[in-house]
């Protein structure tokens, strides 16, 4: 039986952030559809995760790319609109018990375009 991974989201001016927390993960697959993002993977366990979030708006999906952690997995999605905040991640207005806001890296906007440029390209040298 597969259960969602816990996951953990924020909005920034360009990007949005999903991190899926699940440790040793194996077979990992991360699908980025311009409405869509389909996650799963295994654990050390053999657990099998799998989660599936209809966004909130669109994104660009050939600009969008994950990271693979010992600790999670994270999916950094362009904005189609940039600068256009997200009240949620999720297109309807339900949210998963698995899923919730990640407030260690919600802040404000202001001034907040050379943090996030600093962040994508440490995460594209990955």
């Amino acid at each position: 039986p597969r259960q969602a991974a816990k996951t953990l989201w924020y909005d920034r001016p360009r990007y949005v952030y999903l991190e899926f927390c699940v440790e040793d993960s194996t077979d990992v697959k991360v699908v980025i559809e311009d409405h869509r993002v389909v996650f799963s993977c295994k654990n050390a366990d053999g657990v099998e995760f799998y989660n599936e979030i209809d966004l909130y708006a669109r994104v660009n999906s050939k600009d969008s790319r994950e990271k693979r952690s010992d600790r999670s997995i994270t999916c950094f999605m362009r904005k189609w609109k940039e600068k256009v905040a997200w009240p949620r991640i999720t297109k309807e207005n339900i949210k998963p018990a698995w899923l919730s806001v990640d407030f260690d890296n919600w802040r404000d906007w202001e001034g907040d375009e050379e943090v996030e440029r600093a962040m994508v390209e440490q995460y594209a040298e990955v």
